[in-house]
């Protein structure tokens, strides 16, 4: 039998990065004997805040840095309401005397171009305080060569030219994946060896597509021109995604962190745009990281036939100045998320000019020496609206201040919009480390269709105890999102589900002491998969993940081709959606499969099982024995057997089959046997067993449930066994799951 069972009972963990820059924060613990410390560690408080980091640059009435101000003489409002300052850094970079010196990179992990340069002595970490954090973003995805050639150039003269002992560079590239080509380091020969490993290769080619319509494109001798709207939406949320990938990368470390992206633009589709870019800008803020975007296109001529290297355009718009405002408006529109990402994270957008000089000389400005404020909000609410931050001084000396306007705080579950929530359970699904916040048991179970697909059934199980209710009218109701996936070898998607469960019911307090169960199935070839499901209840956004590997076996390897035995205590009245090729749905009723493998004494244990290809011979008159009814019971029966007598067949099938329960190795009870004499689904070559096995004359305990599966033609045998547990009837007999709380589809 296949069917499988995991209890997930781990703690839950945040998987926040992929880049290894965060070894910079690490700081030398203060030293305690493992005694004093294994005393402190039961009566440790945790508590969970954020704090909010502003930079502040001060300047005088003649434009020179001020160096000399103390936490009382600043004052923090957020939204108008005042903050208490929790803490206070001055950066002094300008003054930090470290020419001449050498520091190894923080992790070693730079590519295998900056490994050529000439090795030094590494020690393990690297202080950041009084450094220039310099991260250089280098987005080949949509690069010209000629582009390629100005950034890496430009980011060479500076480091030749510009680069101070205090700066400290890391270099991030994008193309068909980004990667970290240099961690943290101030020797210049690495950097100049990465930079140099940069050729016309790098770009990629994910430029924007078309929109559909032909006038003002670009000549191709197409009859067709296809619309790349959603390829383009695509393109660019992968580019927000990876700057915010990087900036959470460098979150634990608190001194202002400046990013240097090299891009051609980033062109939105309407809003659908704007979470990845709101996402990218709020983890900026949070991880103090100003952005500083450079447009490598330069100064663009845009004349109205096209440029040089493009072929002619389609149309009018070419002689009506249309496409020189499309051009215009494109080229605006590429700029525009740019100048956003500056101007909310503190940085500065360098646009149309052909010099790139610029960038690094402001970055150098703007962290030559500046203050760091934190504070905690005195706004609790997760509603992820902007909060506006306001800087004061009580010295009349400093006409300027220079921080940011504001930051996006955080948005819990209650507060996020549809599209966030679903992209909540397609991070889950992507994330290498499961959620464990709500209980979820599953089982499978495989029937064959034919000889290449086989129908494989998962049940997914909630304890009603981890559902919260709210009463509305006359009934408690809760609804449930699932969501799973199938990878076939654990890499390529086979299958895929989405659902959402509305539970409804006259008294919560029925469910908390059932389960509720979903019930889907995939069709799958044989092999090995990857199953992976979340789910999570809608009333506090607590989720919990369940994922193992299956076999499908190919039956036409074995002597004795069976299906996995299905065990249950409850049967259903089969709806519209269930019915069809699931194997569980017969005669106007569907077997809901026992996850647990938990019964209790005044249940009946159904069993449903399929042989397949049988061998026929010639078989004489069965014994009495294999005559007798399929249980000892009123109630027991068998689809596919007999219960009388058979005559001489000519060429019939023989198969028997039976139940047994061992309890320490000993069998304390087994059934009379089924003989089945001929086919019940001609159509899948399969003969269909269902039993119907009363438990009350079983004891309290745990037992290892054994099946007889017997070809008595072919002389083929199976004996599948499982483990489970018979407790003591209950008061009241058991119900089934909460109305509505049993949902089956079919994938």
């Amino acid at each position: 039998m296949s069917t499988r069972r995991v209890l997930a009972i781990a703690s839950a963990v945040a998987l926040m990065l992929e880049l290894p820059f965060a070894s910079l924060a690490q700081q030398a613990p203060a030293q305690r004997s493992p005694a004093a410390a294994a005393a402190q560690a039961p009566q440790a408080i945790r508590a969970t805040t954020e704090l909010v980091l502003v930079n502040v640059v001060a300047r005088d009435k003649k434009g020179n840095l001020v160096r000399d101000l103390k936490r009382e003489d600043f004052t923090v409002l957020e939204d108008g309401q005042k903050q208490q300052v929790s803490s206070f850094d001055f950066e002094n970079i300008d003054e930090l005397a470290l020419a001449g010196q050498s520091t190894p990179t923080t992790t070693g992990t730079e590519n295998a171009a900056a490994a050529a340069a000439p090795a030094v002595k590494q020690q393990a970490t690297i202080d950041a305080r009084d450094r220039r954090l310099i991260l250089l973003f280098f987005d080949f995805s949509a690069m010209e060569v000629d582009q390629i050639d100005r950034a890496v150039d430009s980011a060479k003269k500076y480091v030749n030219a510009k680069m101070q002992p205090a700066d400290l560079i890391a270099i991030v590239s994008l193309s068909t994946n980004m990667r970290l080509d240099l961690d943290f380091t101030d020797d210049k020969k690495k950097v100049l060896s990465v930079l140099s490993a940069y050729n016309s290769d790098s770009g990629q080619g994910f430029d924007n597509g078309a929109t559909g319509s032909s006038e003002g494109a670009a000549e191709t001798s197409g009859a067709f021109t296809a619309d790349d709207t959603d390829y383009n939406t695509f393109s660019a949320d992968r580019k927000l995604l990876a700057l915010q990938s990087i900036i959470q990368a460098v979150g634990k470390l608190p001194q202002k962190k400046s990013l240097i992206y090299f891009s051609n633009g980033i062109s939105q589709s309407g809003v659908d745009n704007q979470s990845a870019l709101r996402a990218a800008t709020a983890a900026a803020v949070k991880a103090n990281v100003a952005i500083y975007p450079l447009d490598v296109r330069g100064l663009q001529a845009l004349p109205g036939g096209g440029e040089a290297q493009n072929a002619s355009l389609h149309g009018q718009s070419a002689y009506s100045g249309a496409s020189v405002l499309n051009d215009l408006n494109s080229n605006a529109a590429s700029q525009e998320t740019l100048s956003t990402l500056a101007a909310d994270t503190g940085g500065k957008a360098f646009f149309d000019s052909n010099d790139f000089s610029g960038v690094f000389s402001q970055v150098q400005k703007d962290t030559s020496a500046y203050y760091i404020l934190g504070y905690s909000s005195s706004n609790y609410a997760k509603d992820g609206r902007f909060r506006h931050i306001k800087v004061l001084l009580n010295r009349p000396d400093i006409i300027k201040l220079e921080y940011r306007a504001g930051y996006y705080a955080g948005r819990d579950f209650e507060h996020s919009n549809h599209t966030d929530r679903e992209q909540q359970i397609q991070d889950e699904l992507a994330s290498d480390m499961p959620a464990t916040d709500v209980a979820v048991y599953a089982g499978t179970a495989y029937f064959r269709r034919d000889d290449s697909h086989y129908f494989l059934a998962v049940s997914l199980l909630v304890p009603g105890s981890q559902i919260p209710f709210v009463q509305e009218k006359d009934k408690d109701s809760a609804t449930l999102d699932i969501a799973g996936e199938v990878l076939e070898g654990s890499k390529f998607p086979v299958g895929h589900l989405r659902d959402t469960v509305k539970l409804a019911v006259d008294s919560s307090k029925q469910v908390r002491r059932k389960n509720v169960q979903y019930n889907t199935s995939f069709l799958l070839a044989p092999g090995s998969y990857h199953l992976k499901f979340v789910v999570r209840e809608n009333r506090t956004g607590r989720m919990g993940t369940f994922e193992t590997d299956v076999q499908v076996p190919d039956l036409r390897k074995v002597p004795l081709r069976s299906s996995s035995v299905v065990l249950s205590s409850l049967r259903v009245p089969a709806t519209g959606k269930n019915k069809g090729n699931n194997p569980l749905v017969g005669d106007q009723t569907e077997l809901v499969p026992n996850v647990t493998h938990v019964f209790t004494q005044d249940q009946h244990m159904y069993l449903q099982f399929e042989v397949y290809d049988a061998a026929k011979g010639k078989n004489a008159q069965p014994a009495a024995a294999d005559a007798a009814p399929a249980i000892d019971s009123p109630t027991g029966k068998n689809q596919g057997g007999t219960d009388s007598p058979v005559k001489n067949q000519r060429e019939s099938i023989r198969v028997l089959t039976s139940v047994e329960f061992l309890q320490n190795n000993l069998k304390v009870y087994e059934s009379k046997p089924i003989v089945a004499t001929e086919v019940t689904i001609p159509q899948r070559k399969a003969v269909v067993f269902q039993l119907d096995l009363p438990l009350q004359s079983l004891k309290p305990g745990f037992y290892t449930c054994q099946v007889n599966i017997i070809d008595d033609v072919s002389g083929n045998y199976a004996f599948p066994r499982w483990a489970m547990l018979i407790k003591d009837a209950v008061a009241a007999p058991a119900a089934p799951p909460a109305a509505g709380a049993s949902s089956s589809s079919s994938k």
